[in-house]
């Protein structure tokens, strides 16, 4: 075995209290900024981290947090088929995306400087210091996925989540909450070793890219979540850390060799497809990955 079990007992630790508390600082000067913005203070705001630092499946090579400003004054609707927002009674909101964008910019350099902000495709990248980490900032409009189911009080039912438009590119939804509550029971049902084997695959996967295995040069940390997410829950009740992730592995690369045995994952927040052409990644390059893993730690 190339990996022994005292060094997957390393890698599934989670962060140390000094990288919570330079997440909580880059959170905090986030909120700040916001709220000292006279064009935003009155807009109905929230500021949260989102992510691997909120899920606490972080590894110490992270270099940022995701820090979500999402506005609730206006919202990205997906309705049902044959159905328009029309027929929802709504109507193109007064405050643009793009307007809002430019004005998180602004907040974010007077309250951090020129020199501490850079505007990103999709995101604000808030530099670090002595005091906090790099905090990739997105700006959000809410997102709500109507049902067209309605609620006891006669309003119509939606998922919410949040909702982005990069510079160059379509609107990219996702579901932070969602997510977070998903793997808040799926940590709970494993004995807490949902989000420890999470850490131990990215912590692979860092070591495999520092030994230059090219399965491993593409893999979102994302992927690794969403796969761990897939995996038999029978694997979790192995008693050291080596046995579960064989059985992690085996299982995932089996079941990622054919399309239809993994068409229906989903990711964490279980409202998006895990393997469809809009991801940045495919099945086959998940596969790969798995196998060169398993290989790598040197499983037989």
């Amino acid at each position: 075995m190339r990996i022994s079990e005292d060094t997957f007992v390393v890698w599934s630790k989670g962060p140390a209290a000094t990288e919570t508390t330079k997440c909580e600082n880059a959170e905090n000067a986030v909120r700040k900024a916001i709220n000292a913005s006279s064009d935003l203070q009155n807009l109905d705001i929230k500021v949260f981290a989102q992510g691997s630092y909120k899920s606490r499946t972080n590894i110490r090579q992270d270099s940022d947090v995701d820090i979500c400003v999402c506005c609730y004054e206006s919202f990205f609707g997906d309705y049902p088929k044959e159905t328009t927002r029309e027929n929802f009674g709504h109507t193109s909101a007064s405050l643009k995306y793009s307007d809002y964008k430019n004005m998180v910019e602004a907040a974010l350099k007077s309250y951090f400087g020129k020199e501490g902000v850079t505007r990103g495709n999709k995101a604000f990248d808030v530099h670090a210091n002595s005091y906090r980490i790099d905090a990739d900032v997105v700006p959000t409009f809410e997102h709500r996925r109507y049902t067209g189911n309605t609620k006891p009080d006669g309003t119509y039912h939606y998922l919410s989540g949040v909702g982005l438009k990069p510079d160059k590119g379509d609107l990219i939804r996702n579901w932070p909450t969602h997510q977070y509550n998903n793997g808040v029971s799926k940590n709970t049902d494993t004995g807490r070793k949902y989000k420890r084997v999470i850490r131990i695959l990215k912590r692979l996967r860092n070591k495999m890219q520092d030994d230059n295995i090219s399965e491993a040069s593409d893999i979102a940390s994302f992927l690794i979540e969403c796969l761990v997410w897939n995996a038999d829950v029978e694997a979790f009740a192995r008693y050291t850390y080596t046995a579960v992730v064989r059985h992690v592995l085996a299982d995932l690369y089996n079941r990622t060799r054919k399309e239809e045995d993994c068409s229906e994952w989903g990711e964490v927040n279980e409202l998006k497809y895990l393997f469809r052409p809009s991801q940045p990644w495919t099945r086959q390059q998940a596969n790969s990955f798995l196998n060169a893993a398993w290989n790598y730690i040197g499983y037989k």
